[in-house]
């Protein structure tokens, strides 16, 4: 891989794995060992994880375990297994959860058929937004019922067309889910939220991506989110998504979130026409997207618009003038200065939540919660 960047991280993972025994601490003595307390990855004296170091709390996008099986109670184990005390939460595994219809056009488990597109069939809410990932557990658009999907594939197929059997079971799942959202006691969620509390993990985002839902299940959405002790809705970043949820989320005394992809390679691309919305509009800035196609310091973003980010997406990559261009990296072999990131947010003592979104290919000897882990050390070995 030629490299022709221009920002480093600060520290390599060579240089993590291998001075001063890190790598044998991480596999040969309990992770908490040595460590200060509320300063330490994985379980306190109390038996809860604690990723919140130099006043930076560090979590992670339930997306990272995208391959792994899903369900809430998977989902908590993940956490404790990488020492994560907060997540962004996908939608799919919540609504599995709370009983949601099943999407009678879900895929099976297993690698998607040849030739077909990942995630299955269109969700019924109409298709994704362009970028946006599947949610974990669930089918694309996140409605619940598929399969968790693999890592996702470069390239891709055109779906098949509908017969018109499989547009009129769509249509009356849309319709069956619906009412399910809207009718849904929030009573039901105090369950899970008590998973969640109980191991000692916060959920900051549920990432619903209902911007492209009706007015009721959007109110549904964040309704759902407050019960589970989350302060915003995530979605994609577009200007009908906006509009549609800023409202709503004003309403509930809560955020509407939004991700970005690669738009700020756009010329003229700017958060101000959408933070001009409502107050109640926030930032989940992908800092890793913004390097790899932009090649700029994510601190430029992060400076300007501190107030108005409710989270940052961590990752590594390649920047645009490297060969191979933005592309996902282990943490420490590409080029985003992820310890720029983190000292700015520890040194203004901003309320800025970091959450790894593990997207670089996990070899066959590990899996990705522990790729999540040592993320945290990673960021760990940076703050304190």
């Amino acid at each position: 891989m030629k490299q022709t960047g221009t920002f480093k991280n600060g520290i390599s993972r060579r240089k993590f794995l291998g001075s001063s025994a890190a790598a044998a601490a991480l596999t040969m003595v309990p992770i908490s060992y040595g460590f200060k307390e509320n300063d330490a990855a994985g379980p306190q004296a109390s038996g809860k994880p604690n990723s919140k170091f130099g006043g930076v709390q560090m979590g992670a996008i339930t997306y990272s375990w995208r391959s792994m099986p899903g369900g809430l109670e998977n989902v908590v184990k993940y956490c404790k297994e990488a020492g994560l005390s907060s997540i962004e939460l996908m939608s799919g595994d919540l609504e599995d959860y709370l009983g949601a219809p099943k999407n009678p056009m879900a895929r099976p488990a297993g690698p998607p058929p040849a030739g077909a597109a990942p995630g299955g069939a269109p969700p019924a809410g109409g298709p994704p937004q362009a970028g946006s990932p599947p949610p974990a557990g669930a089918a694309q658009g996140g409605a619940p019922g598929a399969a968790r999907p693999a890592a996702a594939q470069g390239g891709g197929s055109q779906r098949q067309p509908l017969t018109p059997e499989q547009e009129a079971a769509r249509a009356k799942y849309a319709q069956d889910l619906k009412d399910w959202r809207v009718g849904l006691n929030m009573s039901k969620v105090a369950a899970a939220k008590k998973l969640f509390d109980d191991a000692g993990i916060g959920v900051h985002i549920v990432k619903f991506s209902p911007g492209r839902w009706s007015d009721e299940e959007i109110e549904y959405a964040f309704k759902a989110a407050k019960a589970m002790g989350a302060k915003g809705v995530c979605d994609e970043i577009g200007e009908d998504a906006v509009k549609k949820m800023a409202p709503i989320a004003e309403k509930h005394g809560m955020y509407a979130v939004f991700h970005n992809h690669m738009q700020f390679a756009t010329e003229g691309f700017s958060y101000d026409p959408f933070l001009a919305i409502s107050p109640a509009v926030m930032m989940n800035f992908d800092a890793g997207h913004f390097f790899g196609s932009t090649g700029i310091h994510p601190n430029t973003i992060i400076e300007k618009y501190h107030d108005r980010l409710f989270s940052v997406h961590m990752k590594d990559k390649t920047g645009p003038k490297t060969d191979p261009p933005n592309q996902n990296q282990v943490w420490g072999q590409g080029e985003v200065p992820i310890a720029d990131i983190l000292l700015l947010i520890k040194k203004n003592k901003w309320p800025l939540y970091c959450d790894i979104e593990l997207e670089y290919d996990v070899k066959p000897w590990s899996n990705p919660v522990k790729e999540v882990r040592t993320c945290i050390q990673y960021a760990r070995n940076i703050l304190i």
